[in-house]
């Protein structure tokens, strides 16, 4: 991509608002995740989502075929959280309270959980689509966590 395409291209996403999720997955009993702002719902039937990953995320080379991730869905609270699983590194759950659930890490205080099975690995540019299918789903109620204009936020209803 040529600078100025990439440059206008960025100032353009940097304009939408996406919701803020950590994806995690067990490994041989280790807990691993990563922030993604690259999520969404793909199918009602069956329950679908997607998400996208670096192609060099630590969290990808953990995913195949039928592998378990869970998508925990954060709240506008949950900032912080946010950015210690953007960071690179394996110590990301050091003081993080998690249970495994359905398989996968659930962070504790998210009020969106998703489970799901990998079903498609697509690959698109720098980065992999992350096709799952949920099997399980639990939701409390909290302000989302969004990322806009470069920062964290929440979205706040129109009058």
């Amino acid at each position: 991509m040529t600078a100025p395409l990439a440059e206008d291209f960025r100032a353009v996403m940097a304009g939408v608002a996406t919701p803020v999720s950590v994806v995690t997955t067990l490994t041989d009993g280790h807990p691993h995740g990563t922030t993604v702002s690259a999520f969404a719902s793909l199918s009602m039937s069956p329950p679908m989502v997607l998400v996208s990953l670096d192609r060099g995320s630590e969290l990808l080379a953990r995913l195949d075929h039928g592998s378990v991730f869970g998508v925990n869905v954060l709240a506008s609270d949950q900032a912080a959280l946010a950015l210690a699983f953007a960071r690179k590194g394996s110590d990301k759950f050091t003081g993080v309270d998690w249970v495994a659930d359905a398989g996968a890490p659930r962070l504790t205080g998210s009020p969106g959980w998703l489970a799901c099975t990998v079903s498609r690995l697509v690959e698109g540019g720098d980065h992999v689509i992350v096709l799952g299918e949920v099997h399980r789903a639990a939701t409390t109620e909290a302000a989302p966590l969004t990322y806009h204009a470069r920062t964290f936020g929440t979205h706040a209803q129109v009058a």
